[in-house]
């Protein structure tokens, strides 16, 4: 073990003081729990996953499935689960594939787009410059920095 791999996991001195991964566990959570509302409160029966995957469709085009699974880090009978309901609120569809018949293709309806692009989209802004107020500018890029080298370093496997 290289000795950098030894600093300590908190950066605080208060013994109760939540650690960074906590915090970030923590911050997560009221980012989920306060888009669910922001969407609720629009009048759109969408849980959090079924954001992240009218997202992704919208910034990904048609996609497999499975694409899309990976895309929103769900498995398959969970990701099938939220098409189906996806599909039947008129916001997603299942289409052929134009070279392979046995494959389908995910796309959003033009509802879902709407839908994504009028409000979904909004509330997200709406959560997140909520969540950032307390910080000016050149923190929120700080911020965006630090988990952005945080991230790469979980993906760098050497």
């Amino acid at each position: 073990m290289k000795q950098n791999d030894l600093t300590p996991t908190s950066v605080t001195n208060e013994p109760d003081a939540p650690s960074l991964g906590m915090l970030i566990t923590m911050v997560r959570s009221e980012i989920v729990r306060a888009i669910e509302a922001e969407l609720a409160s629009q009048g759109l029966d969408l849980s959090f996953t079924q954001y992240l995957i009218l997202k992704k469709s919208q910034q990904l085009g048609a996609v497999s499935a499975t694409e899309l699974a990976r895309a929103v880090e769900l498995d398959g009978g969970a990701m099938t689960r939220q098409l189906d309901q996806l599909e039947r609120k008129g916001y997603l569809r299942r289409s052929p594939h134009e070279q392979d018949r046995r494959a389908l293709r995910i796309e959003l309806t033009e509802a879902g787009s709407t839908i994504w692009q009028n409000t979904a989209s909004v509330c997200s802004q709406r959560v997140m410059n909520a969540a950032q107020r307390s910080l000016n500018p050149a923190e929120q890029a700080q911020l965006h920095d630090y988990l952005e080298r945080m991230l790469q370093a979980f993906r760098d496997k050497n």
